[in-house]
């Protein structure tokens, strides 16, 4: 099952933290086709604008395609998927990455306990460290 990665999972990534395990690490690298959610950069942009994340926007935007991830744009029926989920969770980027995982058939990869709730359609890990 192809993948999209939680915001959190992608700038782990990318800076190859110590947080994500070699066998996620692994995994990310072999499965076919990873997908970045648009709604991980808004998330991203919005951290860097309240200083809670020092990034380049650009540079991340680039990282997606340099790290040979696909680009996932939120569509009208990802929108309207929301309607449908459970409000286990009630963070609105967490929300639509579940809905574009759901109308995608994507594996979303977090290490967000708060996902649980959804099963199967949600990979949940554990920090490495």
């Amino acid at each position: 099952m192809n993948l999209l990665l939680d915001t959190h999972v992608f700038l782990w990534f990318v800076i190859q933290s110590p947080r994500l395990s070699k066998s996620l690490y692994q995994q990310i690298e072999t499965t076919p086709v990873v997908y970045v959610s648009a709604a991980s950069l808004w998330e991203m942009v919005i951290k860097i604008q309240l200083k809670k994340l020092s990034a380049d926007p650009g540079e991340l935007a680039a990282k997606i395609t340099a790290s040979g991830f696909q680009e996932l744009p939120v569509s009208v029926a990802h929108t309207l998927a929301l309607e449908q989920l459970p409000l286990h969770h009630r963070d609105p980027f967490d929300r639509i990455l579940l809905a574009q995982a759901h109308v995608e058939h994507l594996r979303l990869l977090t290490c967000d306990a708060g996902f649980k709730p959804y099963g199967p359609v949600c990979q949940v890990i554990a920090e490495a460290n």
